[in-house]
């Protein structure tokens, strides 16, 4: 059976490798010049299956309208004359009640642990390198109040199994060195021993090599126009090369994994996603000739940012502007990344290394993504990971070959459509 999948990044070149494990014929087409160009570029770096836990949720809504219209906040919603992004916020409201947000959390938390289990065994099974660490992620606190609200959340994250310790500012220092230089400032921290970091783009694109070597054909330089339909069914994707040149590619079945771009291609056959664009901004900064940067993963849980060093950088990532498909850098949001970290970390890194760089990271409402059949019978969908897309794009590719294989996924998970 043959399959077309609609994008690159770390979702659609995962599926791609389970899907021709499984025996299908794959093509993956991006509009790119090579995979993981656009959201899975430069991420946090972060596998997080400890932070699992949904924005929305009962306390969002007043920090929302605390942070709104604040240029360096955490999170900054633009309002647009955009149905969409108003469907969506309304949509978020919904999904922070309090029985709506414990179920996000176990769904997330189920599909993070079989993604992280995956991609353990994928690096078993390939010796795939991506400047892995597999030393935990530590998530800091300034804020005594805050840091005992996340002590009694971790206690309810283990009961699903996730688990996170609350440890002394001691303990953290013992952890990572890196942190002796906040002081008295830092109250305490959440260790989750069991998390990893690496970096997505460099998975993604030795993972697509690998892919290739068994047979994956990828078509690059490739922009997807349209899909066609025809019998309540997909007929083709209308796609246009470098050349100008269109044509029409056939399949039996068809998967979507473009990220935020996915509803603005299935609408048109009456298959909509609430998906919306989260727009997402990094900073790398070279480490060469500088010590003192860390080397857990952290999450400043104050400013809602992670420090991940990957080889010779240190990624500092974070904040989430609703601004709809612009894709522009925010100087102010920018600065506010390198700001925050030389401010906790001085002399640790080169400033005048700085890359910055910004994506749109697609977010439903109840950061649950969208993975499963849809209602056309041979158009499947893995869209709307959000921020977790590193941590759950593995097993996001794992399950979806499975489904497609008329089998069912071992994880208690949600999936849209028919369920085998």
């Amino acid at each position: 059976m043959k399959v077309i999948i609609l994008g690159a990044g770390i979702t659609g070149v995962s599926s791609a490798w389970f899907l021709r494990e499984a025996g299908f014929d794959v093509t993956v087409i991006d509009r790119q010049p090579e995979a993981a160009l656009e959201t899975s570029f430069a991420n946090g770096g972060q596998i997080s299956v400890s932070q699992s836990e949904p924005w929305a949720n009962p306390d969002a809504p007043l920090k929302v309208l605390k942070w709104l219209w604040r240029d360096d906040s955490p999170l900054l919603f633009r309002p647009r004359l955009d149905p969409r992004q108003w469907a969506w916020g309304l949509q978020f409201l919904r999904e922070c009640l309090p029985s709506r947000n414990e179920r996000n959390i176990i769904q997330m938390v189920n599909l993070g642990l079989y993604s992280r289990e995956t991609l353990r065994d994928l690096r078993a099974s390939t010796g795939i390198e991506y400047d892995q660490l597999s030393r935990g992620i530590l998530q800091i606190f300034f804020d005594q109040q805050t840091y005992d609200a996340a002590a009694e959340s971790s206690a309810l994250m283990r009961q699903y199994n996730c688990h996170r310790d609350a440890i002394t500012a001691e303990r953290a220092v013992e952890l990572e060195p890196a942190l002796a230089g906040l002081g008295s400032r830092l109250v305490g921290a959440i260790y989750a021993e069991e998390d990893e970091s690496g970096d997505a783009r460099l998975f993604t694109q030795r993972l697509s090599q690998l892919a290739a070597d068994k047979g994956v054909e990828f078509r690059f330089n490739t922009c997807i126009r349209a899909l066609e339909s025809s019998g309540g069914e997909v007929s083709g994707v209308r796609v246009c090369d470098s050349d100008g040149q269109q044509e029409t590619l056939r399949a039996d079945y068809y998967l979507v994994c473009l990220g935020s771009y996915s509803p603005l291609l299935t609408a048109p056959l009456g298959v909509y996603l609430p998906v919306y664009p989260t727009k997402g901004y990094s900073a790398t900064v070279s480490l060469e000739d500088y010590e003192g940067a860390p080397t857990v993963s952290i999450t400043d849980d104050a400013m809602k940012m992670v420090y991940t060093r990957l080889g010779d950088r240190i990624r500092i990532a974070g904040t989430a502007e609703l601004n709809g498909y612009n894709t522009e850098l925010n100087e102010v949001r920018c600065e506010a990344l390198t700001k925050r970290y030389f401010s906790l970390f001085p002399n640790s890194a080169d400033p005048n290394s700085v890359q910055y760089w910004t994506g749109l990271r697609p977010s439903t409402p109840s950061n649950v993504p969208i993975i499963g059949r849809s209602s056309v019978r041979n158009l499947y969908l893995n869209t709307g990971h959000g921020t977790l897309g590193w941590t759950e794009g593995p097993g996001s590719g794992r399950a979806i070959a499975e489904i497609m294989s008329g089998k069912r996924p071992e994880l208690d998970f949600g999936f849209v459509g028919p369920q085998v």
